[in-house]
């Protein structure tokens, strides 16, 4: 390893067998690891026979921990930050240690490797060309609610985190903010032994969190499908891949292909192609 260098290091979301072999070369080969919670950390540590020093960096102490660990990276030792699970930022603690060593140019090398929100959306059957990471919404109904506003006329998939005890709650706002007819798909418990996608509308899935008491324990990744575009008005994307094909392509057959890919009106593309001529 490179002394004097913060590694980002991605850590399984529930399959061990998830981590990369660079991940445990770096985990082992560190002189420190900033972990989320040391506790939950020795686990994977222990189960790869990594025996680096640990130490703890979360929410509560991140602005203390992260003038000791520059101290030690500007003293030429070499740090691995970890979270619980997953890419740590992600939702997770370290972007004011990131934000510092950059700061004072020290180096930063991130390893790629397992995120809840890019597993859950890979496999949602939701578009995937544009969609926003939104992380966990607002604890506070009211501050929730206008986030949820937000996603009314978005036309790509939005990416939510959320925990156990609220995600009927934010189903159910979801059904109130963009209405009954607004596609879900919510993920949970990925990677691991009862891994569920549920793919319908906010009542569908209402009901199924409702079902089982079972079903609203473990952690959740919560898919919006984006807003239908207006009828009057195609897609900016739509227009781009429309332009580009027309170049190499007879504008019939560049219009079905988009119309295919958008799920948009034939017609309608075909049209705007002959404004574009």
């Amino acid at each position: 390893m490179t002394a004097a260098t913060l590694y980002i290091v991605p850590t399984p979301i529930g399959n061990l067998q998830d981590i990369t072999q660079r991940a445990i070369e770096v985990l082992g080969s560190v002189n420190w690891i900033a972990a989320e919670d040391t506790r939950h950390s020795q686990k994977l540590l222990q189960h790869f026979t990594i025996q680096a020093k640990t130490l703890s960096l979360h929410d509560h102490n991140e602005e203390k921990r992260t003038q000791m660990l520059c101290n030690k990276l500007l003293d030429g030792e070499s740090v691995a930050l970890i979270s619980d699970a997953g890419t740590p930022l992600i939702s997770d603690p370290g972007f004011v240690l990131v934000r510092a060593c950059r700061a004072k140019n020290i180096n930063v090398v991130a390893l790629p490797g397992p995120c809840a929100a890019i597993t859950a959306l890979s496999a949602s059957g939701l578009a995937t060309d544009r969609f926003i990471f939104e992380g966990f919404l607002p604890v506070k109904n009211q501050a929730r609610m206008n986030v949820l506003a937000t996603l009314v006329d978005r036309t790509c998939t939005s990416v939510f985190y959320e925990a156990p005890r609220r995600i009927l709650d934010t189903v159910n706002d979801i059904k109130a903010a963009l209405g009954a007819e607004r596609h879900l798909v919510l993920a949970k418990e990925l990677t691991k032994t009862f891994e569920t996608y549920i793919s319908d509308t906010p009542d569908g899935v209402i009901a199924w969190l409702e079902e089982d008491a079972v079903h609203q324990k473990g952690e959740f990744v919560l898919m919006v499908a984006g807003a239908p575009p207006a009828s009057d008005e195609l897609p900016t994307e739509a227009m781009a891949l429309l332009k580009r094909l027309k170049q190499d392509l007879p504008l019939k057959k560049a219009a079905a292909i988009v119309a295919d890919h958008y799920q948009l009106k034939k017609n309608a593309l075909y049209q705007a192609g002959l404004a574009l001529e």
